[in-house]
């Protein structure tokens, strides 16, 4: 993997202005019949039969409104939360609009690379963005001086789509003060075994929003299922913006299914496998000629930069895979390219085909 040097250049910060088609942009857009999914991070392709029980279940209850009571509860004691700290949402994504709509924001930064959605959504609302883009030559690591003393609004994914690079919790806390509203998008974060640097137990960081998605690790993409944890007067805002009922009676008893003791073993072992098989992917891949990797991969997947990689990723969808184009996230271009990791019979069929393209 390329190091850090001295010189590497420093964060910038750069306003985002006018339209941006590739923020719409998303893994499940290269997908086609036939070809082996290495675009999507959904890491399962369908949920567990115990957790499809659950969701079944709901269907003598479908004629009633949702009652989300019993989904907060657990969501709230898998992380040591109050009720009130809790936000069920349709999905991670929904949080990023709930949050665009309810805030008011004088200057909005968000750090990328990153998962695209939340800038679409603070521009949608009619928001200004300003991007502050970490160079690879650093690792795409945080640093203190990144972020602009003067941002009321901050956006960060840990670890982070695309990058997979995990950030200290310490070095995230850090960029909480007064006035400020910091969102941290911990998607990924119950594919890291322990989830060392997760902050969503921190309920004593003023202005600290921690989103957190079911869907990677579960396999519920079609369900649309997420939360949000923070202080109870900052989600207040965030509930006032959304919808009644948004939360559907299936997706909520599939977040107090995946909140409970059964489902964090599950997901525990689910990380530790995923760990070992993205090494393998990593070994694999520092192996090819002309393959660059940035930083410790830490998330279920791998970002790499390819010289010609546009080319390179549509001679691997001839060869029958589907890999995510990077030149979609603000800071990387067509050179880079982010694979999902799978089972270690996959990663070799991927690594055979990749180097023969690059032969």
């Amino acid at each position: 993997m390329a190091g850090n040097s001295r010189l590497a250049r420093p964060a910038t910060s750069v306003p985002a202005c006018g339209s941006d088609p590739g923020l719409a942009h998303h893994g499940d857009a290269e997908l086609a019949p036939g070809l082996v999914d290495l675009a999507v991070n959904v890491r399962r392709p369908q949920p567990p039969r115990w957790l499809r029980r659950e969701v079944e279940a709901t269907a003598a209850r479908l004629a009633s409104y949702p009652d989300p009571a019993p989904a907060l509860a657990a969501v709230a004691t898998r992380h040591g939360r109050k009720r009130d700290e809790v936000l069920l949402t349709a999905g991670a994504a929904e949080a990023f609009v709930l949050i665009a709509r309810a805030l008011r924001t004088r200057r909005a930064v968000i750090v990328h690379p990153q998962f695209t959605e939340p800038e679409a959504a603070l521009r949608a609302a009619g928001h200004s963005v300003e991007r502050v883009i970490l160079p690879p030559e650093r690792g795409f690591r945080l640093h203190e001086d990144a972020v602009p003393p003067g941002a009321d609004l901050v956006i960060i994914g840990n670890p982070t789509n695309p990058t997979s690079v995990l950030h200290p919790a310490a070095s995230v806390q850090e960029l909480a003060r007064p006035g400020r509203v910091v969102v941290v998008d911990e998607a990924f974060m119950d594919a890291v075994p322990g989830e060392p640097e997760s902050l969503a137990g921190c309920a004593d960081v003023p202005g600290l929003l921690v989103v957190r998605s079911l869907t990677k690790t579960w396999g519920l993409a079609g369900l649309r299922i997420g939360y949000t944890l923070g202080p109870p007067a900052l989600l207040a805002r965030l509930r006032r913006a959304q919808p009644l009922w948004a939360v559907s009676t299936p997706a909520l008893a599939a977040a107090r299914a995946c909140s409970g003791p059964r489902a964090a073993a599950e997901a525990a072992a689910g990380a530790r496998k995923a760990e070992a098989q993205r090494a393998y992917l990593a070994d694999r891949l520092a192996s090819l000629p002309g393959v660059e990797m940035f930083g410790v991969p830490r998330a279920p997947f791998i970002l790499v930069r390819i010289h010609g990689g546009s080319a390179v990723r549509e001679a691997l969808r001839d060869r029958g895979f589907a890999a995510r184009r990077g030149d979609t996230f603000p800071g990387l271009g067509p050179d880079w390219i982010r694979v999902t990791v799978r089972d270690r019979a996959t990663t070799d069929a991927f690594t055979d085909s990749l180097r023969e393209v690059l032969s």
